[in-house]
């Protein structure tokens, strides 16, 4: 079995024996549209998708139906508009969105120009008589209008399909005023991006732009050029369509079990492997009225590769090519409400609440104060996939969750990177947190906290002051997902662990531990002293406060409870056991617990 990794064209993936999961029974149903605009995270399979398209209606490769499309699931029952179209691609992706408006909307019209030559080119090539196609390199809509004359003469329209249309976007993610400018440039009523796209909606009006799909990361684009676009359909809240791009877990376990008979294994750790995909890579939902979760289909193809070339586990779970970009995450936390936001994640079982999610926001909302409410950070956060779809309260508002550990990792390194911004702090909380795991030490951890962690949030009116505060600030320094599968607010028996930290099955022959944690908070107040007293206590003398020792008491009951629970359900544990308390954001004692 030969796995895709970082292939993208349809042709290729199959007619070279490669693995490809059946999606060809949506294109009928992306038929029912003559326009859409479909829109997923970075790295979810969208340029496959729209090579797909481009294949199956692509009136040169009527020839290669066979080959490409004979033994999936529309080659056996085609569509009538199959190889009736020649093919316009456009990759905005391959767009330099740096430097001026005019180095841009050059750099853009080259590429439009480009396009249309090879389309000339290629079509000739194939024996199709098309007249001449004037191209001129200072003004590609008038290229546009030159290829669509040439067209007429022949009996096929023309299927427009755009990669990336969003891509402008990215240089102004960081809110930086100077790329807003020149991003306003590009989609103001005069600039080159909002009049290609009327140029695009006259020409489908004039049936020769017969049909046009449309991909990207985020509807900001679209919404800003509204006016100018106005035609394309939103089809990626459609449940329909939620699992046009990624895995469901059934086509995950044929392929593990498959991988499992290669490497002479047998099949009972078949459950232990999909486990460990799921915890990393499943959870992404993008509509509602359907309940079916999937996978990141290149992260999996991704780990299936490492898999079956090696036999085992790759070492990290997540490729650093593939990493969502981290500027989104830095943008965000450099909002004060999107600092809320991402602590609160961290909080509250890595759910948060919105009326809604935005279908639309503009360029103008991302660099302006007033707009950043709740419902615009994670709508951003949702198309980016850092969020997805977790359901409905009661009173009907949306639940998003954080999808699975490779975006918690994300968030995890953001906010310790918002906390501490200093790398030497960071290195040192390192240093001291490896000391848990690798020895069972948690004094120089609580030591840190104490001197250098705690006095972040002592200068911060962060209204969770409590132990879920204090979870917090461990979970960024011990978070470690190429050796754990990190958990907080682990469910045993219908209650919470605050911190789990449990050996990934394939590093279980190292010499580290795994590890339990509760976490409880006393305020200064209900220990009867001030912040100076507090500071001025020995450890003795601070673990000896009443209120501190009825807190230990009640956390040792929780841990040996949840313990016992853990080793029954993954045998074979090296678990540490500790109970952490935190006196207000001055002091910090614990008990290791045999």
């Amino acid at each position: 079995m030969k796995f895709p990794y970082g292939i993208s064209d349809f042709k290729k993936v199959n007619t070279q024996g490669y693995y490809y999961c059946d999606r060809t029974d949506k294109i009928s149903l992306l038929e029912k549209s003559d326009s859409q605009l479909f829109i997923r995270p970075r790295r979810f399979g969208k340029s496959l998708v729209l090579s797909m398209l481009e294949n199956y209606y692509d009136v040169a490769k009527k020839d290669e139906f066979e080959a490409i499309f004979g033994g999936l699931k529309i080659g056996k029952n085609p569509t009538d508009l199959r190889n009736s179209y020649f093919i316009l691609k456009l990759d905005f992706s391959c767009v330099d969105p740096t430097g001026s408006a005019e180095d841009v909307k050059k750099a853009l019209f080259n590429h439009i120009n480009g396009c249309i030559e090879e389309f000339y080119a290629f079509y000739k090539y194939k024996g199709y008589e098309l007249p001449q196609i004037k191209v001129n390199f200072d003004d590609a809509l008038y290229s546009l209008k030159s290829l669509v004359s040439a067209v007429r003469m022949t009996p096929y329209p023309i299927y427009l399909l755009i990669d990336e249309y969003d891509n402008f976007a990215n240089t102004v993610m960081m809110g930086v005023q100077s790329a807003g400018k020149r991003y306003e440039a590009l989609v103001h009523d005069e600039g080159p991006l909002r009049t290609f796209f009327k140029a695009v909606k006259s020409l489908t009006s004039g049936s020769m732009f017969d049909r046009v799909f449309i991909t990207g990361v985020s509807p900001v684009v679209m919404s800003d050029i509204t006016s100018g676009y106005n035609i394309a359909k939103n089809i990626y809240f459609e449940p329909k369509f939620n699992n046009l791009c990624g895995f469901r877990e059934n086509e995950v376990r044929k392929v593990i079990e498959q991988i499992f008979v290669e490497c002479n294994f047998g099949t009972e750790k078949t459950d232990e492997a999909l486990n460990l995909m799921k915890t990393y890579y499943d959870g992404y939902l993008f509509a509602f009225g359907t309940d079916e979760y999937i996978y990141n289909p290149t992260l999996c193809l991704y780990f299936f590769e490492q898999f079956q070339e090696m036999c085992g586990y790759p070492r990290e779970m997540l490729d650093d090519n593939l990493a969502t970009d981290e500027s989104k995450l830095e943008y965000i936390a450099q909002i004060p409400r999107g600092r809320d936001l991402l602590m609160s994640l961290m909080e509250n079982k890595q759910q948060v609440v919105a009326s809604r999610i935005s279908k639309r926001f503009g360029i103008r909302e991302m660099l302006t104060d007033k707009s950043k409410d709740n419902t615009f950070l994670v709508s951003f956060l949702y198309y980016f996939g850092v969020l997805t779809i977790a359901g409905e309260t009661e009173e009907l508002q949306v639940i998003l969750k954080v999808p699975n550990l490779v975006m918690k990792s994300l968030y995890v390194e953001r906010i310790q990177k918002m906390l501490l911004p200093e790398p030497e702090d960071r290195d040192d909380g390192r240093e001291a947190a490896k000391l848990v795991y690798q020895k069972g030490e948690m004094a120089p951890l609580c030591r840190f906290m104490e001197e250098r962690y705690l006095k972040v949030f002592h200068n911060r009116d962060y209204r969770w002051a409590n132990e879920l505060t204090l979870k917090t600030a461990f979970l960024t320094l011990l978070y470690n997902d190429i050796i754990y599968i990190m958990d907080s607010e682990t469910e045993i028996d219908r209650r919470y662990a605050d911190l789990t930290m449990i050996i990934r099955p394939d590093k279980r022959y190292g010499k580290i531990f795994d590890v339990l944690i509760e976490f409880k908070f006393v305020k200064l107040k209900d220990a009867g002293m001030s912040a100076d007293q507090a500071k001025q206590l020995s450890e003795n003398e601070l673990c000896l406060i009443p209120e501190i020792v009825k807190q230990i008491k009640d956390g040792e009951k929780q841990v040996k409870d949840y313990g016992k629970k853990l080793d029954q359900k993954y045998g074979n544990l090296r678990l540490q056991k500790f109970v952490v308390v935190a006196l207000g954001f001055e002091r910090v004692c614990f008990r290791k617990i045999n």
